[in-house]
C-alpha cells in the first residue's frame, strides 16, 4: 500500500530476477548462445596466454637492460618530485617558507646582537 517503504524499482528487480529466461527463447537461441559462450572463454583464455607471454617477454628485457624494481621505483620516485616541485603551489609555498625563513634569521640575528651589546654595556659598567 502506501506505506511500503520498498521502492517500485527494487520491486520490480525482485520480479525481473524471478524470471525465467530460458522459458522464453527456442532451443535454437539457445544453442547460439552456448556457441557464443564458448567462444568468448576460448578468447578470453588465449588473451590470458598472450599477455602472460608478454610479461614474461617484458621481465626478460628488463633484466637484460639491467632494470631491477628498486631502479623503477627511484626513476618513477625521482619523476614524481620533479613533477611536485615544477607546480605552481610548491613554488609559492617554497618561495613563501624561504622569505619567512630569511626573516627568521635576521630576527635572531637582531637579538644576538643586542644580547652581545647588553654584555658588552655591562662589562664597561663593572669596569
Amino acid at each position: 500500500g502506501l506505506l511500503e517503504t520498498q521502492s517500485l524499482h527494487e520491486a520490480d528487480e525482485d520480479v525481473v530476477t524471478d524470471v525465467d529466461f530460458t522459458s522464453m527463447i527456442s532451443e535454437e537461441e539457445k544453442e547460439e548462445l552456448k556457441i557464443e559462450l564458448a567462444k568468448l572463454e576460448d578468447e578470453i583464455s588465449t588473451l590470458r596466454q598472450v599477455l602472460a607471454a608478454k610479461e614474461k617477454h617484458l621481465v626478460e628485457i628488463k633484466q637484460k637492460l639491467g632494470i631491477s624494481l628498486m631502479n623503477e621505483l627511484k626513476q618513477n620516485f625521482s619523476k614524481s618530485w620533479h613533477d611536485m616541485q615544477t607546480t605552481s603551489a610548491y613554488k609559492k609555498t617554497h618561495e613563501t617558507l624561504s622569505h619567512a625563513g630569511q626573516k627568521a634569521t635576521a630576527a635572531i640575528s637582531n637579538v644576538g646582537t643586542a644580547i652581545s651589546k647588553k654584555f658588552g654595556d655591562m662589562r664597561y659598567r663593572d669596569l
